[in-house]
């Protein structure tokens, strides 16, 4: 019977960790519900190496900050192509640099932002892009003298 190691927080919110037999990670999952454990990590002893990936990734921490960025920078007006170039410029992450110029460029050849996005589905999952989609087609247009309609 497999040997699987787990991490995890108890009742009182402490960190847990150990290992069990079980069959399968299910039944890890319902021994530990019974405990009252919540896992964050499991994995089967011996089975835990990890592959290198090349060239880098965006983890969920740097896409949200991206995302809340960018969001504040549409906000406050800024234009698309300006907000991509700037929060472009700014990433340390290749990766995500990389994209980011690609989507500038994409977008000022006339692309949406959403089909540009959907370029890079190692970043931007399609969950997010049809979010992002949802958003540019709910747009709203408003001017000065005129309310709020929406776009066409």
């Amino acid at each position: 019977m497999p040997v699987y190691t787990y991490r995890g927080t108890n009742r009182a919110g402490s960190a847990v960790s150990g290992e069990m037999n079980a069959t399968n990670k299910a039944e890890v999952q319902n021994q530990l519900r019974r405990q009252q454990i919540t896992a964050t990590k499991m994995s089967e002893k011996g089975k835990e190496f990890n592959l290198p990936t090349f060239g880098g990734g965006v983890n969920a921490k740097e896409l949200a900050i991206f995302t809340r960025q960018f969001s504040v920078m549409i906000d406050a007006g800024l234009p698309l192509v300006q907000c991509l170039e700037i929060l472009g410029s700014q990433q340390d992450n290749k990766t995500m640099k990389k994209a980011l110029i690609q989507i500038r460029q994409d977008v000022e050849s006339g692309s949406n932002l959403a089909d540009a996005m959907r370029k890079h589905p190692k970043i931007f999952n399609d969950l997010y892009t049809n979010m992002v989609a949802a958003g540019e087609a709910g747009k709203r247009v408003c001017e000065p003298t005129v309310p709020c309609r929406p776009s066409i």
